[in-house]
């Protein structure tokens, strides 16, 4: 998404480029009337930028009570800077001081041309949805590794029980799904939600219920 009143500041032909350098990486470009300059979706996670395009040293105060303005509301907030010459980027430096920023919050990035700007905002919305997906395939990696283990753990507790085999966990974790769910549950529960057999079903009830049962020991 880029802003309007960005867009209506700068030249056609840049519009143009900017245009021609999304749709050839697959970004669609909308015109929205938003805070930022531009926001990038990407993985799942919003990615918003101010891009300065012209630094006039006479009047960087907007740019940085900006900047602090829209880190509280973003996240992911970088500020791009064309800043082509040796005073500019002096300029830059002084006012960043001046101005008391945070280092990395937001994330200053000076280029030296407009087209080489545009380009790096591409490629750090790019990033950003690229470690956005990795860390939630990481994050799902370690789901299921827990899940497996939980069911690893369930079935090995269950069949403890004389009697009890896989076939028979398995049941009972599909229908119950927890050691604390099936020492609560009834003999004919049991019988209705699985296939155990009525022996098995008295077992497990017998297990859970009476001291006697659950601390003999299991003979193999």
């Amino acid at each position: 998404m880029m802003n309007t009143i960005w867009r209506d500041q700068q030249h056609p032909s840049f519009i143009n480029f900017i245009s021609s350098f999304l749709a050839a990486n697959s970004f669609r470009l909308n015109f929205v009337p938003i805070a930022p300059d531009f926001i990038f979706n990407c993985g799942g996670l919003s990615v918003a930028f101010i891009f300065v395009t012209k630094w006039d040293c006479g009047n960087v105060e907007t740019i940085f009570s900006r900047a602090k303005k829209l880190k509280a509301q973003f996240a992911h907030l970088y500020v791009t800077l064309n800043l082509p010459t040796r005073d500019q980027n002096d300029s830059f430096l002084c006012s960043y001081f001046k101005y008391e920023m945070q280092l990395g919050r937001p994330t200053f990035v000076p280029v030296q041309d407009i087209e080489m700007g545009f380009e790096k905002i591409v490629k750090i919305a790019h990033s950003c949805g690229v470690s956005k997906q990795q860390e939630v395939k990481t994050k799902l990696k370690a789901e299921r590794n827990q899940s497996v283990q939980q069911l690893e753990n369930f079935i090995r507790v269950v069949t403890s029980i004389p009697g009890i085999d896989n076939h028979d966990a398995n049941a009972l974790n599909q229908a119950i799904g927890s050691i604390e769910g099936i020492a609560k549950a009834s003999k004919e529960y049991i019988l209705e939600t699985t296939d155990l057999s009525a022996d098995n079903a008295e077992t497990i009830v017998r297990f859970f219920r009476d001291s006697k049962f659950y601390l003999c020991p299991k003979i193999i």
